[in-house]
């Protein structure tokens, strides 16, 4: 006699009920009102689905092994059944492992029952028709087809007589799945070997003298497969007895692996690993700088239809030097870390983009920049393997034949963070240093988890090639701060029941151990760097971010690396003094910095420009012109390039035009001048740049890593649930045993507690029931005017309503008195 799995999880202890729902933790979204409602949905397709995802190759192998060898009369099957289906073939696997496997399954409750009389949950034939990979018995599809496989000799024979095609066909479909569709012309074109004058169809997939499907289908080996009241032409099914027969070679159950498939490469060096992975994080976090730059000197307009359009993508590209995937990377890893965002146009047009709207660095830009490199380089990782966008999508076609934009809708993938984790958890349990090939990651994904990882090839691609960008791996194998970084993610689920703040290293600023493991391999920030003689000044390292941002100010970057190259130029000293650096300063700085006698080349430079710097004089006039040296002035108005500016003398030492003064100044300084920009007052107006920044966003780093995944509770508070299920379970059995007048019912004659049956005498009961704080019964209408009872201990009654404490969930309820049909006091 079987029991059914509400039954069955009655009678496990609060523990085993606990471990259920910490193995799949989608039971507990919301929490079952009992546990009839748990196992309803315990046994649910999409429930059932999501525990098959996780489990591997021979586990799924093992549950289709309970399936096939079911009794047929009450369904059942026993783990020695199993066992002896699994140890069939001609490699069989150790009986441990096929023990340890069902109680896998049973943990998961994908099977319950005792062992000698297991039950498979009815879903799981709905979520996998075809038990490994075999089809349906022959009397459930064609009797004719039944009387050739109860004979086994005969169906042998008829096996070994197929033609070479066929026989390919019966082969690919015994590999699974054994349903198969062709043309619906192979099964009218004549069988092999007859003579037809109609000539067969090559698209059929049939030889030229005939059709090799038509062929097994009048040999009683493929059967036709029926939908409904009409035939389903140009699709077959193979029965499972010539499925089994096909595998005498491998097993009823096909090739069993126990374990993960090996990895034929050899551990690298980890050092070589690590620094690979370092050199590449530089490149990184120094690409994505010069990137959000460009972004922040000409921003990107968003596309109508949300995005950055393809000629911005490739703008930005090229001025950054990188190819347009790795831009498009790089683009997405900073949107989601929040380092860029968009930013309303007040008062401009709508036109081809659509939105008023521009992409540009936040806020956040600037906290970052002034962070260290390792820290830099883990907020963008960290952003990458939680945000929901797939990068690989950018530049493709859509299903309306459009180009998929970055940073646009289209690029959306819920599953992604989920398919970057599996894949770096696959490195991640190999050997440190061990560079697997793609193949091999792809091989070992379809073991661990075959039902996800199915058809995903080319994603899974796309996320190692990914993971080298962005110096995750090195070499081909997990750097050992990608380790700790993927680690830290992993126990994020822990970090949402951590009251103590034990894990908060990260929200509370402090580096966490992936980035101090990253900040040992880098080269430390030097503060310092050595001027040559030709005007060239070499960092030696990543610079500290006070030094970045003097040589920013004052030199032109030439080559970027471990060790950068920077050239000072007439242009950038005017640059520096233009933002407010006195010939002084610049001496200061270099005198300061460098670790190299300051050339006499370079303090001839910066004098010369600066006795240079400010001797025009621009304002408004539209914009005026003005300096004490009188020849100047009278140099300047006779230049022939500045004609267009049609400069006017007012006085001896003043000039004026028509123009504004950015004009003026930009023409000026394109002559060869030296032009400063002063006030009202005469005093010189600093030009440095005017920054804009988007809005601050939060980034993605701040969500839950896997959107599609249920939450993960610790073991306290599932025991909580456990006790509610338990607590609402004999609530709703209690319920059952409600009085009938209570129910809506009429009362029964027999002995017991004595009902108000009107709405007074049903006041009174409950008026006794305050003052003795007693149990009710108390039967009511609702809103919708459905009836319903419940077990209440009555608080107090006033102003028409009666507050009571449900018994089923101990919460307070407050209900109309007009509405209350009865009362009864409770035994």
């Amino acid at each position: 006699m079987t029991t059914s799995l509400a039954d069955h999880l009655r009678s496990l202890p609060d523990e085993s009920l606990a471990a259920l729902l910490q193995l799949r933790p989608d039971l507990v979204v919301p929490v079952p009102a009992d546990v009839s409602a748990l196992a309803i949905r315990a046994q649910s397709r999409v429930s059932v689905a999501r525990a098959l995802d996780g489990l591997d190759q021979f586990t799924l192998q093992i549950l289709d092994a309970a399936r096939l060898t079911r009794n047929p009369d009450d369904a059942t099957t026993a783990t020695d059944t199993v066992l002896a289906m699994a140890t069939a073939g001609p490699q069989p696997p150790a009986p441990t492992a096929v023990r340890a496997a069902v109680g896998r399954l049973r943990a998961l409750f994908l099977l319950y029952g005792p062992e000698h009389a297991l039950q498979v949950v009815p879903a799981v034939d709905e979520v996998s028709p075809y038990p490994a990979g075999l089809g349906r018995p022959a009397a459930e599809l064609d009797p004719r087809t039944a009387a050739l496989c109860a004979d086994p000799a005969k169906l042998r024979r008829t096996v070994l007589a197929a033609p070479p095609s066929a026989r390919a066909i019966l082969d690919r479909l015994a590999a699974g799945p054994p349903v198969g569709s062709v043309p619906p012309g192979a099964l009218q074109a004549p069988p092999l070997g007859t003579e037809d004058p109609v000539l067969s169809d090559p698209t059929n997939g049939g030889a030229p003298t005939g059709s090799p499907v038509r062929w097994l289908v009048d040999n009683r080996l493929l059967v036709p497969v029926t939908t409904g009241s009409s035939t389903a032409s140009g699709t077959v099914e193979l029965p499972r007895e010539v499925g089994l027969l096909l595998r005498r070679d491998t097993g009823p159950l096909g090739p069993l692996r126990t374990s993960p498939p090996p990895v034929a490469a050899a551990p690298r060096e980890p050092k070589a690993v690590d620094s690979a992975g370092a050199g590449q994080t530089m490149e990184v976090v120094r690409n994505t700088e010069g990137l959000l730059e460009q972004l922040a000197d000409e921003p990107a307009p968003v596309l109508r239809s949300g995005g950055i359009g393809v000629r911005d993508l490739r703008r930005l590209a090229r001025a950054a030097g990188l190819d347009e995937p790795t831009t498009a990377l790089l683009l997405e890893v900073a949107y989601a870390a929040g380092l860029a965002g968009e930013l309303e146009i007040p008062g401009s047009a709508t036109g081809r983009y659509g939105a008023d709207q521009q992409v540009l660095p936040t806020g956040g830009y600037e906290v970052w920049r002034a962070a260290s490199l390792a820290q830099r380089w883990e907020q963008l990782a960290r952003a990458w393997l939680t945000m929901t966008r797939q990068v690989g999508l950018v530049g493709r076609r859509d299903d309306r034949d459009r180009p998929i934009a970055a940073l646009s809708a289209e690029a959306e993938r819920a599953g992604v963070p989920a398919t970057r984790r599996a894949v770096l958890g696959v490195l991640a349990d190999l050997e440190p240093a061990t560079a697997p090939t793609p193949q091999e990651v792809q091989d070992l994904l379809d073991w661990r988890a075959p039902r996800r990882s199915r058809g995903r090839d080319a994603a899974h691609r796309e996320v190692l090639a990914e993971a080298a960008q962005l110096g995750v791996t090195g070499l081909g194998a997990l750097t050992t701060y990608g380790r700790l970084l993927l680690g830290d993610l992993t126990s994020t689920d822990e970090r949402a029941d951590d009251p103590l703040g034990v894990h908060a290293d990260i929200e509370s600023g402090d580096p966490s151990s992936a980035a101090r493991a990253l900040d040992a391999l880098l080269p430390a920030p030097v503060d310092h760097f050595l001027v040559q003689a030709d005007l060239t000044v070499v960092v030696p390292g990543p610079p500290e971010p006070a030094l970045a941002a003097e040589l920013e100010a004052m030199t032109e970057l030439e080559s970027a690396g471990g060790a950068s190259v920077h050239r000072v130029t007439t242009a950038s000293v005017r640059r520096a003094l233009d933002s407010g650096y006195t010939a002084d300063d610049l001496h200061d700085v270099f005198r300061r910095r460098s670790r190299t006698p300051v050339p006499q080349g370079l303090t001839y430079l910066i004098d010369d420009v600066a006795r240079k710097h400010g001797g025009l004089r621009v304002g408004l006039a539209g914009a005026y012109l003005r300096s004490d040296d009188e020849t100047l002035i009278s140099e300047v108005l006779a230049d022939r390039r500045l004609e267009s500016l049609a400069l006017r003398r007012l006085a001896p030492t003043v000039l004026c035009t028509q123009y504004q003064v950015g004009r003026l100044l930009g023409a000026l300084r394109d002559a060869g001048y030296a032009p400063v920009q002063e006030d009202g007052t005469g005093s010189t107006v600093l030009a440095r740049p005017r920054i804009r920044r988007a809005p601050p966003r939060v980034s993605v780093t701040s969500r839950t890593t896997d959107p599609l995944a249920a939450p993960k509770l610790p073991m306290p508070r599932l025991l909580g649930v456990v006790e509610h299920i338990r607590r609402g379970d004999a609530a709703a059995r209690a319920a059952r045993r409600a009085p009938a007048v209570v129910r809506g019912g009429a009362p029964g004659l027999g002995g017991g507690p004595v009902p108000a049956h009107t709405h007074s005498e049903a006041l009174a009961v409950l008026q006794q029931a305050v003052r003795d704080k007693a149990l009710v019964w108390v039967g009511y209408v609702d809103a919708h005017g459905a009836t319903a009872s419940r077990l209440l201990k009555p608080v107090s009654i006033g102003a028409g309503y009666l507050r009571a404490e449900d018994e089923r969930t101990e919460m307070l309820h407050t209900f109309a008195l007009h509405r209350i049909t009865a009362a009864v006091v409770a035994d």
